[in-house]
This record gives structure tokens, sequence and C-alpha cells, in this order.
């Protein structure tokens, strides 16, 4: 068993943006499973994911649509792409900070020039096989939310 590098450590939000439902469960339960992240965020879409970030529409409350430490970004997501998405995030000055980690099927080299390009803090291409993919999840949320070391703007209460 791995040691748990969150002991003692403030809560993880993660905002996950995927539009596939099977993917964001698989996701979400290896997070939760492991204890990485105390609350997981799922949006759909890329205007969700702006529209929360911003605090827009239903999400207006910054009580309750708090800034999260990680969010994960699939690319091919409905209403705005995932690289639009990560172009807005990575320009707003209240925003850049959040790491940013692309989780997409997609290997092409156009789009992991042009999601590094826009600040990316990481790019995975998501594996086909279960068990590789669930693996890759674990270190992910180690790596993202137990080792890594965040400035404390992420870790306040907006």
């Amino acid at each position: 068993m791995k040691p748990n590098p969150l002991a003692g450590r403030v809560p993880h939000l993660v905002l996950l943006v995927e539009d596939n439902e099977d993917h964001a469960e698989l996701i979400k339960r290896s997070l939760s499973q492991n204890r990485m992240a105390n609350q997981i965020i799922w949006v759909d879409n890329g205007e969700k994911a702006l529209h929360y970030l911003l605090h827009k529409d239903e999400y207006h409350d910054p009580s309750t649509s708090q800034r999260p430490n990680l969010i994960l970004l699939d690319l091919r997501l409905p209403r705005i792409d995932g690289l639009e998405v990560l172009r807005t995030i990575k320009g707003n000055p209240e925003l850049q900070q959040i790491p940013v980690v692309i989780l997409t099927s997609s290997a092409a080299a156009t789009d992991i020039a042009k999601a590094y390009e826009f600040h990316a803090n990481s790019y995975i291409v998501k594996p086909l096989d279960f068990a590789k993919f669930t693996g890759l999840l674990d270190d992910l949320g180690y790596y993202w939310l137990g080792w890594n070391q965040q400035p404390n703007c992420l870790n306040d209460t907006r």
C-alpha cells in the first residue's frame, strides 16, 4: 500500500470536465477510493466548466462553487472545447495558478502542442486498457493532490 501523502493536509477539490459518463464515473471512483479528493465536481461540457470557474448562472455563489485544487480536462467537449477552456483558464489571473491536467483520448501531436502552448500543466492520454487506466488515475491522484505542492491561494475558500 502506498503512503498517504494527504495525511494532515487541507481538503482537496477536483473539477472534472468530462463528457463521457463512464470515464467520469471511473475517475470519480478511483479518486474517491484512494481518498485523493474530498470533493469531485463533475461537469459534462466546456461551457459548464467555465460557468463554474467564473461563477456564472447556477454556479454564481462562490461559497458553493469553490476554486478547485486541480482541474482534469478532456479536450473533446460539447459546447466549448477543452482547448478553449484551457486558454480561458490560463488567461485569467484569478484562475491561472490552478493546475490543469489534460486527460484525453487524443494523442494527436497538434493537440499536445496546442495544450502546452495554452499552458497545460500536464497532458495524459487515456489508456484503452481498464487496469492501466485505473492505475494511471491512482498515480495521477497521488502526484497532483498528494505530492505536488500548491500555492496557498488554491487552499482558501473563495
